[in-house]
């Protein structure tokens, strides 16, 4: 069951981080699944025209942070503890990054998500990511 929805993360977000709420947006919100959109800017490139790695762990991390919080609320300590990501493809300079997400675990101290990233348009995704968070305890 949802606890946070898009306009409430879309707050936390924005008072949490605001360094980067203004490049992301949520797309889409159901239970257990998110899709954030990074709106790739020059910041975001690397040479060679493509969007840099750091970028796409960033979305990754951001995407699936905010999916387990849309499950358990507002937890700003909630923090990962692990990550892991394949850079798969080259993804298109200047074109939006999509990260789909689906939450795998949710445990009382642990929850672990999965996140395929695709540049829009595309249909083969262009990363791939496994997070696990650490849920403090109440």
């Amino acid at each position: 069951m949802l606890v946070m929805d898009r306009a409430a993360l879309g707050a936390f977000l924005l008072a949490q981080f605001p360094q980067v709420a203004d490049e992301l947006r949520i797309d889409d919100l159901a239970e257990g699944a998110l899709s954030l959109r990074l709106m790739v800017q020059d910041r975001h490139l690397r040479p060679g025209g493509t969007v840099s790695g750091p970028a796409i762990f960033g979305l990754a991390d951001v995407a699936v942070y905010l999916m387990l919080l849309a499950m358990i609320g507002p937890v700003a300590l909630a923090v990962t503890t692990n990550a892991s990501v394949d850079f798969m493809r080259k993804p298109q300079a200047g074109v939006d990054l999509i990260c789909r997400t689906r939450l795998l675990k949710l445990g009382r101290l642990l929850a672990v998500g999965d996140a395929l990233i695709y540049s829009d348009g595309m249909e083969a995704p262009v990363a791939r990511a496994t997070m696990t968070y650490a849920i403090p305890p109440k």
